[in-house]
């Protein structure tokens, strides 16, 4: 009899504890699914962690370099610069609290995106959630009196330097996430990540990454300073990491990936076409051969695609794109960005969808039958990449 009465306070504890767990996940914001939330916080999932503000988490990096962040994060950029005209600082800024109280702590910015307008208004939006968020910024493009002179300095006075500035224009103590924007061939990139190590030992910075390298330069960079994320362009229309070792060298590594231009510049989100006109003073679109009239209008083929997929699943053709890359393993990170609040809650309602991955076999399958039309990059651009 005592053993009864044991094992049903054990099985009554147990119960009381998932149903604690079920109620929690429940009065969860609706970021994510109800009935998933409650089973991952009872089952406790790696890199599906739920947290009181509703979010997934994920784990960029591993080892002494892993860094947790929300499940997706978000590209601050193109909120006032390269990406026409932008809506003002005031919504702008309202667009960055939204994306905050709805858990996303990874925001993005860069030294050269302005130049330095971008990490101001980065600073001062998230400045009421210092120690809440991670503001992640990137150095490497010159940058000489607050304007661009189109050259690579990865130099060590010069990386601390743009980190003083960065920490100053940022409004934080330390860099949660420091990329090297651009590689420099002037620079080994063993000196760039002794730099970085040093800083991090100083405080400075909190963990370090590098943007369009090749999987060689992951190898020595990593070997000397724990890489924690590798940014580069990927998404359904360019796949390039996929084939050229990059994606395959970070898995090998434990090295995260953070995915940028994730829409493709927003065309995967339906809303560009031939007749679009960009900002010819504030829109690199413009510049670049896959935003063509003729190449825009022969890739529509391709988004196309991803509508048919999103619409008999209840997706959009943006939600699609994202989901397509979180699917492909657990330390990706898209940056999706937005002036918008209703593009905002539309990505990040993302993180609702269970696709199966004949599913997004059968996505490929489809998309690789149009051919991109078109560079990513001009020559220029191209040059810069792939070191």
């Amino acid at each position: 009899m005592e053993d009864s009465n044991k094992k049903e306070k054990i099985n009554r504890r147990g119960f009381l504890k998932i149903a604690a767990a079920a109620t929690a996940a429940f009065s969860i914001q609706p970021t994510l699914d109800k009935v998933k939330a409650a089973n991952n916080v009872i089952t406790g999932k790696k890199n599906s962690i739920v947290r009181k503000d509703g979010m997934l988490y994920r784990t960029l990096g591993s080892g002494s370099a892993a860094f947790e962040v929300s499940a997706m994060g978000f590209g601050v950029m193109g909120m006032n610069y390269n990406r026409s005209q932008s809506p003002g600082r005031k919504q702008c800024i309202r667009v960055i609290h939204e994306a905050a109280e709805r858990g996303v702590t990874l925001f993005d910015t860069a030294i050269v995106y302005g130049p330095l307008h971008n990490e101001i208004l980065a600073g001062e939006a998230l400045a009421p959630y210092k120690g809440k968020v991670n503001i992640t910024t990137k150095f490497g493009h010159e940058v000489i009196n607050g304007k661009t002179t189109g050259r690579q300095d990865s130099s060590p006075a010069t990386i601390r330097r743009y980190c003083e500035d960065s920490l100053r224009r940022l409004k934080i103590d330390s860099i949660p996430l420091f990329y090297q924007h651009r590689f420099d061939p002037k620079t080994p990139v063993e000196v760039v990540a002794e730099t970085i190590g040093d800083l991090i030992k100083e405080g400075k910075v909190q963990h370090w990454g590098m943007c369009e390298v090749n999987a060689e330069t992951i190898r020595k960079a990593h070997s000397i300073q724990p890489l924690t994320a590798i940014q580069s362009e990927w998404h359904l229309m360019h796949r390039l990491i996929e084939e050229n070792d990059v994606l395959k060298v970070c898995q090998q590594l434990g090295i995260g990936f953070v995915p940028y231009s994730p829409v493709n510049r927003g065309f995967l989100g339906g809303a560009i076409n031939e007749f679009t006109v960009f900002d010819d003073k504030n829109d690199n679109r413009q510049t670049l051969p896959r935003f063509q009239p003729d190449t825009i209008r022969a890739n529509t083929a391709i988004l196309n695609v991803l509508q048919h997929f999103g619409r008999t699943r209840g997706m959009t053709s943006a939600q699609v794109a994202l989901a397509w890359l979180m699917s492909k393993g657990e330390g990706i990170v898209p940056i999706p960005g937005t002036t918008k609040v209703s593009h905002l809650i539309e990505n990040l309602y993302t993180l609702d969808f269970d696709i199966s991955d004949n599913d997004w076999k059968e996505l490929e399958s489809a998309v690789a039958s149009f051919p991109v039309m078109g560079d990513r990059y001009n020559a220029e651009q191209q040059r810069q990449v792939g070191h």
